[in-house]
């Protein structure tokens, strides 16, 4: 009875084990070296829970061997047994991976607990690039460093060219006030002021003059009529000067004259008369400023140094000869819109004719321009009426009917306002 309550004792705390454990495959060791070449044999060992028997009876145990489930995996018969041992080897790993559930979930997370390490910081204030800095960035640091020095270095440009600098813009802002007002009196027609117009006369002569006065050792009036000025060293930065000092001059001189032609009495010339004038005004001041530098910059490309000697020469000439041929191309150009001009300035443009007053009438006696009744009436070719000096100002900037939209003239002369062109000619 003794023994018997001795086993009953150690089945018990066997079958508490195999319930704490998952069940587990062994290999049948009585079968392994039987089915080396053939196969696999396996035991697989469920949880096995027992109860001590009641009552003191003396009931049979249960053999714990005959629980055993063996799972055999059979191969091909030309498998090695080398690929039999690989296959157990990893039958054995994956049981071991069942059997320890528990030991993987209670390994420390390493990945988790790792410092994450900081991507390193680029070094903005050496001189490498960095390559997390994009180019326009590279760029905005390059010129926020070197500012500094930019504002010294312009400083000093303009301390020693203020005399130049303010020649410039004291002409630019002469230019562009007396454009404007000269603008104005010609849009004005009959109704200009001849005292304005007295006084831009006035004051661009008196702009023209001082300039030349403050540079009288330079003669820089030679440049007005196709001659080198007397500047000893004629480098680069100084012919360009003196060629935009010249062009500006030339503007002035032409302004003058559309001066002279707004103060003549309407008696001698009409609105229309006047804005041929004008026109052909400014399209010979064009002429004369595309002209003017062509002697500074041929001496200045064929100017050569001793030391350069003969190839020196050869190249100045060369260079001289294509500059020439590109400034001919271009006069090309200009000398054909001037030819245009002359034309209509001699012939005019018959784009009206008077209009007859049964026209009138059935037009309403109203300028669709003005809104007023019709002064000097003239139909187009759309036999559209209109004010003679209503139309006339419209077709300074269109060149079609401004109620159809037909095509009247083939070109707008813009001159005809008594606009200058602002383009600088400085080649």
């Amino acid at each position: 009875m003794k023994l018997r309550e001795q086993n009953d004792r150690s089945d018990s705390r066997r079958a508490l084990k195999l319930r704490d454990s998952p069940a587990v495959m062994q290999p049948n060791s009585s079968e392994r070296g039987a089915h080396a070449g053939n196969g696999l044999s396996l035991t697989l060992q469920p949880e096995i829970t027992r109860t001590p028997a009641s009552g003191g009876g003396g009931g049979a145990a249960a053999n714990p061997e005959s629980n055993e489930v063996r799972v055999t995996m059979m191969s091909k018969p030309g498998e090695s047994s080398g690929g039999a041992s690989s296959r157990r080897s990893r039958v054995n790993s994956h049981s071991h991976s069942h059997t320890q559930p528990q030991a993987h979930n209670r390994m420390p997370h390493h990945s988790n607990s790792e410092p994450e390490l900081d991507p390193p910081d680029s070094d903005l204030d050496s001189g490498e690039p960095s390559t997390s800095l994009s180019e326009l960035r590279c760029l905005f640091r390059w010129l926020q460093k070197s500012l500094p020095f930019l504002v010294i270095l312009c400083a000093k440009l303009v301390i020693q060219h203020a005399l130049g600098l303010a020649v410039g813009v004291g002409l630019f802002t002469t230019f562009l006030y007396v454009n404007k007002n000269i603008q104005t009196q010609v849009f004005l027609q009959d109704r200009h002021s001849k005292l304005q117009c007295v006084w831009l006369l006035l004051f661009l002569i008196s702009s023209t003059l001082l300039l030349y006065y403050t540079f009288l050792i330079e003669t820089l009036h030679h440049c007005l009529i196709f001659l080198s000025p007397t500047i000893e060293l004629l480098g680069f930065w100084e012919v360009l000067w003196t060629v935009g000092i010249t062009n500006f001059i030339i503007k002035f001189l032409f302004m003058a004259i559309k001066c002279l032609i707004l103060l003549l009495p309407s008696s001698l010339v009409t609105y229309r008369t006047q804005g041929r004038w004008v026109m052909l005004t400014e399209e010979l001041g064009q002429v004369h400023q595309a002209t003017a530098p062509v002697p500074m910059w041929f001496r200045y490309l064929v100017t050569y140094q001793e030391v350069d000697g003969t190839p020196g020469l050869t190249l100045g000439v060369l260079l001289a000869l294509l500059y020439l041929i590109l400034k001919l191309l271009g006069l090309y150009g200009q000398w054909t819109s001037l030819l245009k001009t002359v034309r209509i300035f001699l012939k005019g443009e018959y784009t009206d004719t008077a209009a007859t007053r049964s026209q009138c009438s059935e037009a309403g006696d109203v300028c669709p321009i003005c809104q007023g009744e019709f002064r000097e009436p003239r139909v187009l070719i759309c036999q559209h009426i209109f004010c003679d000096e209503c139309i006339a100002l419209w077709f300074n900037r269109e060149k079609s009917c401004p109620l159809c939209r037909t095509v009247i003239t083939e070109k707008v002369y813009k001159w005809r306002d008594g606009a200058t062109s602002p383009h600088l000619q400085i080649y």
